[in-house]
């Protein structure tokens, strides 16, 4: 098959087309063929190195995180899925390799695609959707009433938070550029922050949920629009304790966690704030939810551009430069 890998971390390198063995199955798992793969910027930060302390992946690696297709194969211990099932998936960690024409993926992190959607709208869904839902829905339990600033609202995890936010029956505030205001409003965000002319710290106050993707002076000022026992959740980092003793981090490896970490949690608990880092995970069972939203029509994908699957180098090198509205992806079949 062909598939785009990595053979050493380094930024900006172009992935190497190679023709690799059809993937080995593992006995839980269901082989799927890719028809479409969404790229992420977490792609293109594995690509450069920065993750290879906490996700030491051997080399070569084949990169991509979401897959929508069709099963070819299932593993004696699947019964959830048959060949010729429409899925889709974020496949785990230590797993990856979607930007191929064949990639396996766990049946618990597996879910049938949804019926209105097809191939590339349901590859843009599965990495944003279960960061959305991991952090709105499952740590920051989200409610009616409440007020979330969800940042840069229009990008990939932003265009689903912020249809999330709205369906759980929250105020929504967000940070975008003028030109793109329609399309977070359009979203249902009720309050948008022109980044490049308003300091979101002076427009938002008391605010029950903060959702951080920016840099650490943005992580920051996040505290500060939070109220007491407010919740800031962090997809940037940096890294807490928690997510050191979930993934079974080395002892070195928790202890410059903590290090990294301990400024924000001191800052924190000072101003009486939750503030914790999600790392998100597969995860089938919340995608069959994400499944029904979207089936339902509560939520709509959002994708910026389509490439080719020759021209993934261009797809990773776009994502990165941050100015996507919505999730680009990589139709391979």
């Amino acid at each position: 098959m062909k598939a785009f890998v990595i053979d050493k971390y380094a930024k900006n390198r172009a992935l190497r087309l190679a023709d690799l063995p059809q993937p080995e199955l593992q006995d839980d798992e269901v082989l799927v063929e890719v028809h479409a793969a969404g790229v992420n910027l977490l792609d293109a930060k594995i690509r450069n190195g920065e993750f290879k302390r906490i996700l030491p992946y051997k080399l070569p690696l084949t990169l991509g995180h979401d897959v929508a297709g069709v099963v070819v194969k299932v593993g004696p211990r699947v019964r959830q899925f048959t060949p010729g099932d429409e899925v889709y998936a974020r496949v785990d960690d230590f797993r990856i390799g979607t930007f191929a024409e064949l990639v396996p993926v766990k049946e618990t992190s597996l879910a049938l695609k949804p019926r209105n959607l097809t191939m590339v709208e349901a590859a843009s869904i599965p990495l944003v959707g279960l960061t959305a839902w991991q952090a709105l829905v499952e740590r920051a339990q989200l409610h009616r009433g409440q007020k979330v600033f969800i940042q840069a609202g229009s990008g990939g995890v932003g265009t689903f938070a912020i249809q999330l936010a709205k369906h759980l029956g929250a105020t929504v505030a967000t940070t975008a550029s003028a030109g793109s205001a329609a399309l977070v409003k359009g979203l249902g965000a009720d309050v948008v922050v022109d980044y490049k002319t308003q300091d979101f710290e002076e427009a938002l106050h008391n605010y029950d949920v903060v959702l951080n993707s920016q840099d650490s002076k943005t992580l920051e000022k996040s505290l500060r629009v939070l109220k007491g026992g407010g919740k800031l959740l962090s997809i940037s980092g940096p890294p807490d304790p928690a997510f050191a003793k979930g993934i079974a981090a080395p002892a070195f490896v928790k202890f410059v966690i903590r290090l990294l970490s301990a400024g924000i949690r001191r800052r924190a608990r000072a101003r009486r704030v939750d503030y914790s880092f999600l790392f998100m995970k597969a995860d089938g069972r919340q995608l069959q939810e994400i499944t029904r939203l979207m089936e339902a029509k509560a939520i709509r994908p959002v994708i910026d551009k389509v490439f080719a699957f020759d021209a993934t180098n261009d797809a990773l090198n776009y994502v990165q430069t941050g100015h996507a509205k919505g999730k680009v992806v990589i139709e391979v079949k």
